[in-house]
């Protein structure tokens, strides 16, 4: 038998590399090369086994908040709370920020005319007292319309702004208050104005229902009790349930207005399409989420309205509502309003971030947006800042520049 150890390297082999033509040589088959996409490493058994560096697949990317793939519903749930931890100060800062001015002014406002209105009740003779009384309802319900509306135009600023920081946050961004803002600009008054509508809507509606059954109850007697409570009954329920139905197939207007920039009414018709055949996976996430900010918001505050009493109790046994226990009471009352605020904060930002989360997925799983978001990254990272934004339509689509030079930044 031929020793091969002789030959210091195949190409020292008589015949060549493999032997071919070596009396008494068998040739050596050939190892495939990587390549060809298979190779067999020695002392490895003869299977097949991937070429190193051979390209396979590989997990959806993930530049930002979540991979770039069709989402299920632990990533929306999981993107939608830690988007309070990822940009914290555009969007908790700025909801906690401005929703809380807005919400302190409305109790400021409200406490301050509802003093002022009884201490005219309390001042006035009783011949009076209806009318001051139906003159100081009146004035609240007034005073109101401006925090309200004031509160209205502020959470549509801080939707439209966790909106836009979900968009650049799934492409790997981190924006300031500032850039989202600019980004924002120009669409806030549209956010605003459907705001209104909905809001408009749903108290037409249910005054509507409320002034039917008074009518039916003042006009037909004790037969228009009975009609009047069941007209009522059932008139509550199909207005629950056409408010959910149609708040669910309109929930993403917001999300169109502000990424893909388009007007209330193709806004409408856009998130209706987008939602045909999800309704029962949008209505559901939407609510789960809302279920878990309920209770998470009741865990807290539930001690607080259990303690408050009893700490009262102790430093005033006797109900005489004396000095030290004024001061614990604005404390508490303090304490809880502060605790409110935050968890208002926390609430809208991560049902807004679901809702926008939601519909970033179905823009994936109906119109492919995932390709167009991965193309969109791999441009920035080689350095192409003059791809278009891969969330606007494409006959729309111009070049989007960097944020900072952008004309939406």
């Amino acid at each position: 038998m031929t020793d091969d150890t002789q030959w210091q390297s195949p190409g020292d082999r008589p015949g060549g590399a493999n032997g071919a033509g070596a009396p008494g040589i068998p040739p050596i088959p050939p190892v495939p090369s990587p390549a060809s996409g298979y190779y067999t490493p020695p002392g490895q058994g003869s299977g097949p086994q991937p070429a190193q560096g051979q390209p396979g697949w590989t997990p959806p990317p993930k530049p930002g908040l979540i991979p770039l793939r069709p989402l299920d519903l632990g990533t929306i749930l999981g993107a939608s709370f830690r988007v309070l931890r990822r940009n914290p100060r555009p969007t908790f800062g700025a909801a906690l920020l401005l929703q809380g001015s807005a919400y302190l002014l409305l109790y400021a406002v409200i406490g301050l005319v509802t003093f002022l209105s009884f201490s005219r009740i309390y001042s006035s003779t009783s011949a009076d007292n209806a009318t001051i009384v139906a003159g100081s309802v009146a004035t609240i319900g007034l005073a109101s319309l401006v925090p309200v509306l004031l509160s209205a135009i502020v959470g549509a600023l801080v939707q439209g702004i966790i909106v836009l920081e979900i968009s650049r946050a799934t492409l790997g961004e981190k924006q300031t208050f500032r850039e989202l803002y600019r980004r924002a600009r120009g669409r806030i008054g549209a956010l605003v104005g459907w705001t209104l509508i909905v809001g408009a809507v749903i108290l037409v509606a249910f005054v509507v229902l409320v002034g039917l059954v008074a009518l039916v109850v003042a006009t037909l007697g004790v037969a228009g009790i009975v009609i009047g409570v069941l007209l009522g009954v059932f008139g509550g329920l199909g207005f629950v349930v056409a408010a959910a139905w149609f708040t669910t197939k309109l929930s993403l207007v917001p999300s169109v207005l502000m990424i893909e920039r388009l007007g209330i009414r193709q806004a409408v018709a856009r998130s209706w399409n987008l939602t045909r055949g999800s309704f029962w996976r949008v209505f559901g996430i939407q609510l789960l989420v809302s279920v878990i900010i309920s209770v998470i918001s009741q865990v807290v505050s539930a001690p607080l309205s259990f303690i408050a009493p009893i700490v009262v109790g102790l430093l005033d046994p006797n109900g005489q509502r004396g000095a030290v226990t004024g001061v614990v009471r604005v404390g508490l009352l303090v304490v809880t309003v502060i605790v409110t605020v935050v968890f208002l904060a926390i609430s809208t930002v991560v049902q807004t971030a679901t809702i926008a989360l939601l519909y970033v997925d179905l823009r994936m799983r109906r119109e492919g947006l995932d390709l167009e978001l991965v193309r969109f990254v791999e441009a920035r990272q080689s350095g192409d800042t003059g791809v278009a934004d891969p969330y606007l339509p494409r006959e729309t689509g111009v070049p989007v520049p960097a944020a900072d030079d952008s004309p939406w930044a």
